[in-house]
């Protein structure tokens, strides 16, 4: 399966140089197919785990699955603001256009986080390693999978140079799956029903996606649902409208309530 991987001839010589290789990981079977891959290619000791901690909209037990199958210290970051803070702060949802989401709780704290253990570890090139595929959507399969990160380099007093790589870039989602299968793990469990693993509530989740989570988290979901009433913006359009969550995943929170007290 290692056949599979999008290595390009410069990896080489950045394992030579002594880089140090930055694997993302969020628990999902992308990060955890992308780690059990590289193990084959890259020295052990020239690479660091990193998890962006979402708080609670994180699935739980993700960390502890992550741990569970990984060799290497997971290094766990935070942002300084939670997501539901920073959705009634800006009074909007993030978006499939504007991801703040990403940007400010999960890359800006990897980021910031591998500016400062690169300069613990006295060492000057960094590889950013990340588990997005062509296949999920058309917008990543105009990615560039291997690219040097200018923004995040740096040539002045302290030299760091910083390059995105995505290893897993052309795998299938099948070869996935069965690239955590051949060594011998088993997916985060919400898998079981997920098609795909961020917060619980993704605003690029499906339907399905969303109903698990409010299933598995109804007292979050309730969160949710009270803060698009308060901020008076709602996760989802349905065509040019607004559509309430309850109403995009088919469950109510009072019905919710009910199970609770059944």
């Amino acid at each position: 399966m290692t056949s599979s991987l999008y290595v390009p001839n410069e990896i080489h010589s950045l394992i030579e140089d002594g880089a140090i290789f930055y694997i993302s990981h969020s628990g999902g079977k992308d990060s955890q197919a992308m780690y059990a891959l590289l193990q084959h290619i890259v020295p052990t000791d020239q690479i660091v785990v990193v998890h962006a901690d979402l708080g609670e909209v994180e699935w739980l037990g993700v960390q502890d699955h992550i741990r569970t199958n990984t060799h290497h210290e997971v290094h766990v970051v935070r942002a300084g603001k939670t997501f539901l803070e920073m959705v009634e702060n800006r009074g909007m949802w993030p978006s499939a256009a504007y991801r703040q989401c990403t940007s400010d709780l999960k890359r800006g704290p990897i980021f910031k986080f591998i500016r400062n253990d690169l300069k613990q570890r006295n060492a000057t090139i960094a590889v950013n390693c990340m588990g997005l595929r062509a296949q999920e959507s058309s917008s990543r399969a105009k990615k560039n999978p291997f690219a040097y990160n200018e923004s995040q380099s740096s040539h002045k007093r302290v030299t760091r140079h910083v390059y995105d790589w995505l290893p897993i870039f052309y795998l299938t989602t099948e070869e996935v799956f069965q690239s955590i299968r051949e060594a011998g793990q088993e997916p985060f469990w919400a898998y079981e029903r997920n098609e795909r693993l961020s917060c619980v509530f993704c605003i690029m989740g499906c339907a399905n996606d969303l109903r698990h989570g409010a299933e598995q988290r109804p007292e979050l979901y309730r969160k949710y649902v009270e803060l698009e009433k308060k901020i008076g913006h709602t996760m989802f359009m349905k065509g040019k409208e607004p559509i309430s969550l309850e109403d995009h995943v088919g469950i109510k929170v009072s019905e919710l309530r009910e199970q609770w007290s059944a």
